[in-house]
């Protein structure tokens, strides 16, 4: 086994028939101790956390998988936080796709004069460079052509299946009387084309019961409840 990859989250190793495993840690994205799920620095750790998030990223890629979706998911260990994946190239240096269906975080952030805090979105994707010195920015589809990190058709089929994954996603969570509100999703080209790659878990989504934030541990619990 080797170490290929230490990322902020999770560490990623190649194994030797050519699959990936990633090492869920129990370290979340926020500030001075409080989780935020749009940050990009280390803001705490709390004991479990990486287990949690291997447990609801495994819930929904079963989810995925038997609405048909294909993702690069095979197999996980939840005792070791450890999850198998098929190989998957990604996109540039790391490209992170956002479905937004209310306007909150950095959304809200960025365009305050022209929207309320927390009106609906028409499941809005929108595409960020993972680049924490740059404060991770967006790109829109000229720019990923430009630079040849995206074609437009490319674009397109990752946008139409983030739109897909995310309303399967959304339904499940509706179903259980909370409501998504945003989700930070990533995908990578493989010889079949372009999938689902990463996690599906409290740490990159935002999700409301009754207007009120979930963390990603009562989040999980209610998930997976």
């Amino acid at each position: 086994m080797k170490h290929v990859y230490t990322g902020k989250t999770k560490d990623v190793f190649e194994l030797e028939d050519g699959s990936y495993l990633l090492k869920f840690k129990d370290d979340m994205t926020g500030e001075d101790g409080k989780f935020d799920p749009g940050s990009n620095t280390i803001g705490l750790t709390v004991p479990g956390a990486g287990r949690a998030g291997l447990s609801m990223t495994v819930h929904f890629f079963e989810l995925l998988r038997d609405a048909g979706i294909e993702t690069h998911f095979i197999s996980a260990d939840l005792d070791n936080a450890t999850m198998t994946v098929r190989p998957a190239k990604v996109f540039g240096k790391g490209l992170e796709i956002i479905c937004r269906y209310r306007a909150v975080g950095s959304f809200f952030r960025r365009y305050e004069d022209y929207v309320e805090l927390g009106a609906e979105l028409p499941a809005y994707v929108e595409m960020t460079f993972k680049d924490d010195d740059r404060g991770d920015p967006l790109v829109t589809m000229d720019g990923l052509n430009i630079l040849g990190v995206l074609t437009p058709e490319e674009y397109e089929s990752i946008a139409s299946q983030t739109r897909l994954i995310c309303g399967v996603i959304r339904d499940h969570i509706a179903s259980k009387g909370m409501e998504l509100y945003d989700i930070k999703l990533e995908f990578g080209r493989t010889a079949d084309g372009v999938i689902l790659i990463d996690e599906i878990s409290g740490g990159n989504m935002r999700v409301y019961e009754n207007g009120r934030y979930l963390e990603p541990f009562e989040l999980t619990e209610k998930i997976l409840a």
